[in-house]
């Protein structure tokens, strides 16, 4: 999962560039090889096309969403933004973060982190855990990362 506002896609879309359109053999995530959807949520219109050809190259297992929020709004007028857009895949998400093979990398405005843990709480709460507490066994496992500024 990349959670990314603006500019924090960055390193994300470094990764993913190396690895769906320049020669390397030995640089393949997992995912793009196991037949497994992936979410990504992004916020920078520069590089819908760019997101879109990757997409095209691995249908099966590579998603895009985009959560633009001076262009888009939820069904109840919202602004779009990354976590009204997760708030659609709730239970999806949820279901992904219980598995030791999913791995978040957040990084962007700090605003979005809040907005992602509310959403979090009430999933969590739902399976009778706290989700501070296992946000915290997450990141000790390496797999809920943070860069937000």
């Amino acid at each position: 999962q990349q959670l990314a506002t603006g500019t924090g896609i960055a390193p994300f879309r470094s990764f993913l560039w190396k690895m769906f359109f320049e020669k390397h053999d030995d640089y393949k995530a997992t995912w793009l090889t196991e037949k497994k959807p992936n979410l990504i949520f992004v916020v920078v219109i520069n590089y819908l096309q760019e997101f879109d050809k990757m997409k095209a190259k691995a249908p099966e297992n590579f998603r895009v969403d985009y959560a633009i929020s001076r262009e888009q709004a939820n069904d109840k007028g919202e602004k779009m933004y990354i976590q009204t857009r997760m708030a659609q895949y709730a239970p999806e998400l949820w279901e992904l973060l219980k598995k030791d093979n999913t791995f978040v990398y957040m990084c962007g405005l700090k605003g979005m982190e809040k907005g992602i843990d509310d959403i979090m709480v009430s999933l969590a709460a739902n399976d009778g855990i706290d989700w501070f507490d296992y946000k915290k066994q997450l990141k000790k496992a390496e797999q809920w990362n943070v860069e937000v500024y």
